[in-house]
């Protein structure tokens, strides 16, 4: 055999070992890869069709909702069977907080990994130094541009309330495929809206008459447009939808035929004078009504979630974003912030200590619940490990995935959460380190309260732990970065 001949069945051979070593890898990749990513990967049917992929999230955030406010929390009067049985099939985080007191820098937070003290929106938009409002900017990240690395369909729904300039702060330009709702935050004040976003249009919502209250019920529009918005994903790629509700924000106003089953029950009234906020009269029936309408919703999600093959690859979360407003403190008929001190704009518990309920079958076990400390600001780590990517810009958050799926040893747990807050009665600082938690009036006063022992925040012990005191206050020195916009000094709004 001459050495051309040779030549030539040694190439061979090499070719035909090549494709054996590649069609080995190939299946390594098939074997390893799902092995190492079991607590992400799942199998999940869809439309008829089975295929392996990532685990969709459904986050849906309530607006001004109490932790008291809901069933499995202990409200005995507004009824919530969706989500009391949500609490029943999944988990229950009894210490998860909100990202603020009031909403605009509550969903920055949400949404960049950042608390307020690093976050680059920190008030409502009036708040500012300059009087003018501050939105997100193209250099922020979004946990929906992280999902989009991990080729996630992105959509928001309902309130995004962080672009007031209507420039670069749109869900569009912030990661998101989709967009129906409010950019702004007065246009969500209103629940019979005359025009609404839909992606970069300003569409007109025809029939409806905002002061009148006549037309298309925002709320009918959100759920219509989730509904058609999962109908639209598909098994071969997974997906985040962020469902930010409006209910139950003030006005408080609703259909009257969705107030039957609190109207015959001899509530005291509450009588709601209509301004700007377009209030019904009854303001007991009425906020009874919206909030279990929010509950009806949450389970037309959930059952279409069922329907369409997505419920055991989808993880759903449900909270609020800050504390709620209606109920009075003076005289509380809900009971609305549960044992906690505080409301709305308040950094006592009961503003930022917040509901939350997360579903996901056969991962989240049934009817667990935990003390986990945990805040808005874990939420992009936690989507970003159950997508298999990392953060990709400096965070504040740390995953609670782990507290999700019940691996409590591989649980990290913050040094503490830090919060700001600067409307009326500000500046106000708030830390929380385990079970203690400070609460700066700045060039006021600070109080000590230790929430294990006194979960109310009733009994200010600073002066009988001076040297907890002493450790909390030097971390608040250095828990935030200054921000020309938000300095701590009071502030007065400018007419």
């Amino acid at each position: 055999m001459n050495s051309t001949v040779l030549m030539k069945k040694a190439s061979t051979n090499i070719k035909k070992y090549k494709r054996r070593l590649n069609d080995v890898l190939k299946l390594l990749v098939l074997i390893v890869i799902p092995v190492q990513s079991s607590s992400v990967y799942c199998q999940s049917s869809s439309k008829g069709n089975t295929t392996s992929k990532k685990p969709n999230i459904v986050f849906i955030l309530a607006d001004d909702l109490g932790y008291g406010d809901l069933g499995f929390n202990g409200q005995d009067k507004i009824k919530t069977p969706v989500l009391d049985h949500m609490a029943a099939e999944g988990i229950v985080f009894t210490r998860h907080y909100a990202g603020s007191a009031v909403c605009g820098p509550s969903r920055a937070s949400l949404m960049t990994g950042m608390h307020t003290g690093n976050s680059p929106v920190r008030e409502n938009p009036r708040w500012t130094h300059s009087g003018q409002p501050v939105d997100m900017s193209s250099s922020d990240v979004t946990v929906a541009e992280e999902l989009k690395r991990a080729n996630y369909n992105t959509g928001i729904i309902g309130k995004w309330g962080l672009a007031e300039n209507l420039k670069e702060g749109t869900p569009n330009l912030q990661g998101f495929d989709y967009f129906y709702g409010f950019n702004r935050h007065k246009n969500a004040h209103h629940y019979y809206p005359e025009n609404i976003w839909e992606n970069e249009n300003f569409i007109a919502v025809e029939g409806n008459v905002t002061q009148d209250k006549i037309g298309q019920y925002s709320q009918d529009l959100f759920t219509e447009k989730a509904l058609s918005f999962l109908e639209n994903q598909s098994a071969e790629k997974p997906f985040f939808l962020y469902l930010a509700y409006t209910i139950p924000h003030f006005e408080l106003t609703i259909p009257e035929e969705q107030k039957k089953q609190y109207k015959d029950l001899n509530w005291p009234l509450r009588k709601m004078k209509a301004a700007h906020y377009r209030h019904d009269e009854n303001g007991h029936v009425t906020y009874a009504a919206m909030v279990s309408r929010l509950d009806k919703d949450v389970g037309k999600v959930l059952d279409k979630l069922k329907s369409l093959g997505f419920d055991d690859n989808t993880l759903v979360i449900f909270t609020s974003d800050n504390g709620h407003e209606y109920d009075n403190l003076k005289n509380e008929f809900f009971n609305s912030n549960g044992e906690f001190r505080g409301k709305k704009r308040d950094l006592y518990e009961g503003g930022i200590r917040m509901p939350f309920v997360a579903r996901w079958p056969n991962t989240i076990k049934a009817g667990t619940t935990t003390d986990h400390i945990s805040a808005f600001w874990d939420f992009l780590p936690t989507a970003c490990a159950i997508a298999g990517v990392k953060p990709s810009a400096k965070i504040d958050g740390i995953s609670y995935l782990p507290a999700l799926t019940n691996e409590k040893n591989t649980q990290n747990k913050h040094d503490y959460l830090y919060w700001e807050f600067n409307e009326k009665q500000g500046p106000i600082q708030a830390l929380s380190k385990d079970d203690w938690k400070l609460v700066h009036f700045v060039n006021k006063r600070y109080e000590l309260y230790n929430l294990k022992n006194d979960p109310s925040e009733l009994n200010e012990i600073s002066k009988l732990h001076p040297e907890v005191l002493k450790e909390l206050q030097e971390l608040l020195a250095t828990a935030r970065t200054e921000h020309p916009e938000f300095p701590l000094v009071r502030k007065h709004l400018k007419k």
